[in-house]
């Protein structure tokens, strides 16, 4: 117990992209001191389903089976990529905890940070250029 209360919390986020799993793999070898003292998370966040396109295709709404099933794949595939990310660690010798959340990314990614009261935020170039505004205004 006084253990984990001394543990610093690491979290990777993670997407499609390869920069994410590359900077998993560079976080991994490279704050190998860091991560081994830590408890690391790797996180996910599945977007908000746009169903527009499904009403067109199928002239007006869509029926609630289509939308469920597109749900469910989305789902699918965070796990995926989750369990990529965590293999990626259990190689390296790391044990990673996953969370996914569904919504927009970068609130879902800040409210997970404040949440879980994480010290350090590790973001591959995807996550950083998209969300770079968000964190650290807008620099020019």
């Amino acid at each position: 117990m006084e253990e984990n209360k001394m543990k610093k919390k690491v979290m990777v986020a993670i997407d499609d992209s390869e920069c994410s799993h590359c900077a998993l793999q560079w976080a991994l070898e490279n704050l190998v001191h860091t991560i081994s003292a830590s408890k690391l998370f790797i996180f996910n966040v599945q977007p908000v389903a746009d169903f527009a396109y499904l009403s067109a295709c199928t002239y007006g709404a869509a029926p609630l089976d289509l939308i469920t099933i597109v749900q469910q794949n989305q789902k699918k595939f965070s796990l995926a990529l989750l369990e990529k990310a965590k293999d990626i660690c259990s190689k390296q010798g790391v044990d990673a905890e996953t969370m996914t959340e569904v919504g927009n990314p970068k609130e879902k990614l800040c409210e997970a940070v404040e949440k879980l009261n994480i010290e350090l935020l590790i973001l591959g170039k995807s996550w950083s250029r998209s969300y770079s505004e968000g964190f650290a205004g807008q620099c020019q």
